[in-house]
């Protein structure tokens, strides 16, 4: 297949964490407490803005020298604390219609996500989306997740199709340079907590308030291509 083949349908790369389930909250939640655990207290605004980073990734950036001590530490703790909160997981108002409607004409569904297995678990079962997703990558699929773009190298591969026949959807910069990275345009939805401006500084192609948004929209966007 020639990667300039328009009638290949889009694949449409998700992540999930703050862009199709409301999440993030929640992990800044438990991992500020776990970082009080492990007897290194991070101020919540340095979390927030590090979450969607690969694990290890923000474990150096927020505990710096005391990553490799008290690390482990933390992400044992941010895991159960997290599944403690499970029940707060809700998807966002539009996620499912956008996935459905894209479904429907013809592209590929694909969830983008680093999450490790049992956190994914816990998302799909809010998401419930069922046989409409294609394709779903995890923390198993790469040795290091975003802002590096091998999850979504992984995910277009498994899509079947060329970057240039990919459109991610996220709502964090590593979002975006990740897709970036991996040759995908992102668009940007502003319900994991970051900026439209800083969004958009990244790189992101578009930028919406949320899933509903890019669903009222979507005709106008960059996820609008089909079948030609």
């Amino acid at each position: 297949m020639e990667a300039s083949d328009r009638s290949t349908p889009l694949a449409v790369l998700f992540d999930i964490d703050g862009t199709l389930v409301d999440s993030n909250y929640l992990h800044v939640d438990a991992w500020s407490r776990a970082f009080a655990e492990a007897g290194t207290p991070v101020d919540t605004w340095r979390i927030h803005r590090a979450i969607g980073m690969d694990s290890g990734k923000l474990l150096d950036e927020l505990l710096g020298d005391a990553a490799d001590s008290a690390g482990p530490v933390a992400k044992k703790a941010h895991a159960r604390l997290y599944a403690g909160m499970s029940e707060r997981l809700r998807v966002f108002a539009g996620a499912r219609e956008l996935l459905q409607v894209l479904a429907d004409r013809g592209h590929t569904i694909v969830l983008a996500t680093s999450a490790p297995p049992e956190e994914l678990e816990m998302l799909l079962e809010v998401l419930d989306m069922g046989d409409t997703l294609d394709v779903v990558t995890s923390a198993q699929d790469a040795e290091t997740a975003k802002p590096d773009p091998d999850i979504l190298t992984v995910a277009v591969e498994r899509a079947g199709v060329s970057p240039d026949r990919a459109v991610m959807a996220g709502d964090a910069v590593w979002d975006v340079q990740a897709a970036a990275r991996a040759g995908v345009p992102c668009v940007g939805v502003l319900s994991g907590g970051t900026g439209r401006d800083e969004l958009r500084a990244a790189g992101a192609v578009a930028v919406y308030d949320d899933v509903a948004g890019l669903l009222r929209e979507l005709d106008a966007s960059p996820l609008r291509s089909a079948p030609e």
